[in-house]
């Protein structure tokens, strides 16, 4: 069952504790072609593109694969049909194309169509200009794989979502896009660029640049678990921190390209129940859009857009921007929605491009790259979608700094771990199911988090049974997925595991309390941790629950901010970084 193709080579498909201790020797010891800096999409972006060329990589990432900005988006692989209205042709073209061959090649297990209805208000004009807008957005995307639009009547698009309200719509048109989990596809983008030889480690934070005269040659880095320094020799060193390039930057003392403004966006998650219809929806507003977004048993509904001056690590909700949110879908929705129907509620930071504008929901959706200093590469702005072209560009600035000749970009043709044999497997639900002892349901919502990678998952489960059982108060997940976040994903803390690999934190009312202690004593022995150490990540991960939970009821960001910030960190050796002297 484990994967035909992705065997290890160079590199390393598991990303465990002794792998972790192994690579923290390689950084210390070993000369890299490329130092990236970031583990959120475009950094193991970075890392993957550049492996796959041939060179020698490092990733550090501060604290957790995607625990910034790529964790908390709206959980679409999609175009941005609205940024047609903005005129952003090539951005929507380019990110049709990336959508088209994550569906079909690089990432099938992870990335999955998802009809959408877009009603619509207006007699007279509305139907031909967003029609002629979904056309243009399907012919911009060759549309090979999802339907192209279909028009609706009232009575149609009524069929397709009963729980909209009559009066809120003339009609509709069903068009489609994309849905993933993106904390998962970006960890399994990181495991990859390691499978094919990067060095890749978590909790390790940059804290300075390494220069020698003018030019950059790496980095000093800290664990950020026990306080470990180390230097790390590249002969170029790629920022793609996101909302944090500004901070990176300020460690070579020297102004950057451009800069980065950060842009709170905001989602509540409600059980599916609530909403009673077959297709996500996308509802016009004064300023954007809000999507309503099927999510298991769940739908997501979001998102807001507004400047963020505040923690980077831990942007907070406030009763406000809920309110906004609630407010807004409900001037459709047949049957309202309440906070006391809310099950989850995450915020995230968009790294936008300052431009002139002064509103964020404006500014550039597009990436730049730039070279501040030589041997530092920047990389900031774009869309979670265009991840791969993002890091094709970055390298290709980082290649004029690596001596030896650098191969062009292959990630086209690169498929994600666990994407080979995933369409078989699909077809063989029932007899996998058989040969574990799971339910055809279970083995398809595994095949969906894991692609053809399942039996490496399941394998854990060899001579522990009870691995196979569900969490207690989380039942859609298997006790053995805890066991593979802590031996395999680089899962190093409970808030790991019950808001990354698992999405626990937004899927339960409980948000991860109630199974927190079930999940410390099953990685307990992965990672070595004492019946001490299980306490003090429970109570951690409570704690950061409850100022979450605390600060969704404040009234404004400052005051929202000030109750998320004061929960303690699991990972206790994040510091400022020292500037070059």
């Amino acid at each position: 069952m484990s994967d035909p193709i992705l065997r290890p080579g160079t590199g390393q498909t598991f990303l465990g504790p002794s792998e972790r201790a192994r690579a923290w020797e390689r950084l210390g010891s070993e000369q890299f072609d490329a130092v990236v800096v970031g583990g959120g999409v475009v950094g193991a972006g970075c890392a993957l593109d550049a492996a796959t060329r041939g060179l020698k990589v490092a990733l550090v990432e501060a604290r957790d694969f995607a625990s910034g900005t790529s964790s908390r988006s709206s959980k679409m692989f999609h175009g941005g049909l609205r940024y047609l209205e903005q005129l952003e042709f090539g951005l929507v073209r380019e990110a049709l194309h990336e959508r088209e061959l994550s569906l079909t090649t690089l990432a099938p297990h992870l990335v999955k169509p998802l009809p959408f209805l877009f009603p619509l208000t207006n007699r007279v004009w509305e139907r031909p200009y967003i029609a002629a807008g979904i056309f243009l957005y399907d012919q911009l995307g060759g549309a090979k794989s999802v339907p192209p639009q279909k028009h609706l009547t009232k009575s149609g698009a009524l069929r397709l979502a009963p729980g909209l309200k009559r009066s809120s719509l003339i009609g509709g048109i069903r068009y489609y896009d994309t849905v993933v989990d993106d904390a998962r596809h970006t960890m399994t983008v990181a495991r990859t660029a390691a499978h094919y030889g990067a060095v890749v480690r978590t909790s390790t934070q940059v804290v300075k640049l390494l220069r020698e005269g003018d030019r950059v040659i790496g980095v000093t880095i800290r664990d950020s678990e026990d306080g470990s320094v180390e230097d790390v020799r590249g002969h170029v060193v790629i920022n793609a921190t996101g909302v944090w390039t500004d901070e990176i930057q300020a460690l070579s003392k020297e102004r950057g390209r451009f800069r980065v403004r950060a842009s709170k966006g905001v989602h509540v998650v409600v059980p599916r129940d609530r909403i009673v219809s077959e297709v996500a929806i996308i509802l016009r507003t004064e300023k954007s859009v809000l999507f309503v977004i099927p999510w298991g048993t769940h739908w997501i509904i979001g998102t807001t857009d507004t400047d963020w001056n505040l923690d980077l690590a831990h942007p907070a909700a406030t009763k406000a921007d809920i309110d906004y949110l609630l407010a807004t879908v409900n001037t459709v929705l047949a049957t309202p929605l309440t906070h006391d129907d809310i099950d989850g509620v995450y915020a995230g930071l968009r790294p936008l491009l300052a431009g002139e504008s002064e509103e964020t929901s404006k500014l550039s959706r597009e990436h730049a790259v730039a070279v501040p200093s030589p041997g530092l590469v920047a990389i900031a702005g774009g869309k979670y979608t265009t991840y791969r072209v993002m890091a094709e560009d970055a390298v290709d600035a980082a290649a004029e700094y690596v001596p030896a000749r650098v191969a062009t970009s292959i990630t086209e043709k690169v498929p994600l771990m666990g994407a080979d044999g995933y369409f078989a497997l699909i077809n063989q639900t029932q007899s996998v199911g058989g040969r574990y002892g799971l339910h055809p349901y279970r083995v398809r919502h595994l095949l969906d988090r894991y692609g053809s990678l399942i039996g490496e998952v399941l394998a854990l489960a060899a001579d522990k049974p009870e691995l196979l059982e569900p969490i207690t108060d989380a039942p859609v997940y298997l006790r053995v997925e805890a066991a593979y976040a802590a031996a395999a994903e680089g899962a190093l803390h409970l808030e790991d595991i019950l808001a990354r690999r698992m999405r626990i934190s937004i899927e339960y009312p409980h948000r991860g309390v109630d199974c927190a202690a079930e999940v410390a004593d099953i990685v307990a022995p992965i990672l070595g941790w004492s019946e001490a150490d299980c306490a003090r990540e429970v109570a951690t991960y409570i704690a950061r629950v409850e100022a979450e939970v605390l600060s969704q009821a404040q009234p404004d960001d400052e005051s929202a901010d000030a109750l998320r910030a004061a929960a303690p960190e699991a990972r206790a050796e994040i510091l400022e970084p020292v500037p070059l002297n």
